[in-house]
């Protein structure tokens, strides 16, 4: 199930609009500002962001603008009534995926919603083969090989689609309930220690001593992945 964070400080268009989204089958978070919304973002990984362009604190603009620069890929849908050509070439150019001018039909905003998650889906597919890399680490997910250091690390299948999934959220908070349902199967059903245990294996593996921990225990939500970078 796609989850999508819905940025609009209309309220009573942002309530109606998650209730139709919800319907859909999709899950919804709302936030009425744009440094609200960075805050979910940073603590949970969407398949979408439909943004308002003017939003209190920070507009939707520099939002995705800042998305970009931390190489946050997740698709945006822009929902303003800025109109013009140089309104949707600017917020084209901030790294918008797509731009829906107010008033719409509901019919076309559902419409974009399935096209940008199945052009996410498909760009996933496309591009599980090539290597990732997040800071000084390196994945070759068709071969399963992580390169650090230079040194090869082989990896079991199974770490090797946990590390592609942190590697695509790097700096995200991404829940237990989350990483199981990215990584285990329906029938697979995991006890409640194996993530854990999984955890244990791959740190071995990626974090040889000396080198800086890339895998970041959140207590009591998940886990974080990438170098942390602590701000004065």
């Amino acid at each position: 199930m796609a989850r999508i964070l819905l940025v609009d400080d209309e309220v009573e268009l942002t309530h109606s609009l998650s209730r139709v989204l919800e319907r859909e089958g999709y899950e919804v978070d709302i936030a009425y500002d744009g440094a609200a919304a960075g805050e979910l973002i940073e603590h949970q990984a969407y398949e979408l962001l439909i943004l308002d362009w003017m939003l209190p604190q920070q507009s939707g603009l520099e939002l995705c603008q800042e998305l970009r620069q931390h190489k946050i890929a997740t698709p945006v849908l822009f929902l303003t009534a800025k109109d013009t050509i140089d309104d949707r070439v600017a917020g084209l150019d901030a790294g918008a995926d797509d731009y829906l001018v107010k008033p719409f039909e509901l019919r076309e905003l559902l419409a974009r919603v399935r096209a940008l998650l199945r052009r996410e889906v498909s760009r996933s597919e496309t591009v599980s083969a090539p290597r990732l890399q997040v800071d000084d680490l390196e994945l070759d997910c068709e071969n399963q090989l992580a390169y650090r250091q230079g040194r090869a690390i082989e990896l079991s299948e199974k770490e090797t689609q946990l590390l592609e999934y942190f590697m695509r959220h790097p700096g995200q908070l991404l829940t237990h309930r989350q990483i199981h349902a990215s990584v285990w199967s329906d029938s697979e059903k995991p006890s409640s220690n194996v993530l854990a245990a999984q955890i244990r294996l791959l740190r071995r593996k990626i974090e040889a001593s000396g080198e800086v921990p890339l895998i970041h225990t959140v207590y009591g939500k998940g886990y974080r992945f990438g170098i942390l970078v602590e701000v004065d």
